[in-house]
């Protein structure tokens, strides 16, 4: 039995230390500060961008479904939508997704097309190489053959 759990603890001990869950907790913890900057950008910016227009909150546009629509939070009545919490919350994703994107992904997936035309023009380089010396013991076993003569036999 002590067996079975050195092996489960071993398990685990592995699965820890492997680089995806360490990559993935890292990304994580990334994610989560990069939610503060994001929410950030869009009380500082987008909102009062917004309230040039209208009110400077996007959680305050709403839209009444079922009158009367009086009050805020617990006291409210009525069935009222959020639209602007909707809007706001989208608007945080898409700035997100977008910077997500351009300063992440754009720039890996470049990298990594280089990084495979650089292998592959290695490789090409290679098959060049095994092509010119087959054609070159190919050349022999002609030249060898022609020596032997029309029969077979060596001269």
């Amino acid at each position: 039995m002590s067996e079975k759990k050195e092996s489960v603890w071993a398990g685990f001990k592995a699965f820890l230390t492997r680089g995806n869950v360490v990559d993935l907790a890292v990304a994580v913890v990334i994610g989560a500060a990069f939610t503060n900057i994001v929410n950030a950008v869009v009380k500082g910016i987008i909102n009062p961008l917004v309230g040039a227009f209208g009110t400077k909150n996007l959680d305050s546009y709403s839209s009444c479904l079922k009158g009367p629509c009086e009050g805020t939070g617990d006291a409210a009545t009525g069935v009222r939508i959020l639209w602007g919490s909707v809007l706001g919350a989208t608007l945080q994703f898409l700035i997100t997704a977008a910077v997500v994107y351009f300063l992440m992904v754009l720039p890996m997936a470049k990298y990594l097309a280089r990084v495979e035309a650089r292998r592959k023009e290695k490789e090409g380089t290679q098959e060049v190489v095994e092509i010119t010396e087959l054609e070159v013991l190919k050349e022999i076993r002609d030249s060898l053959v022609a020596q032997r003569g029309p029969g077979g036999a060596e001269r």
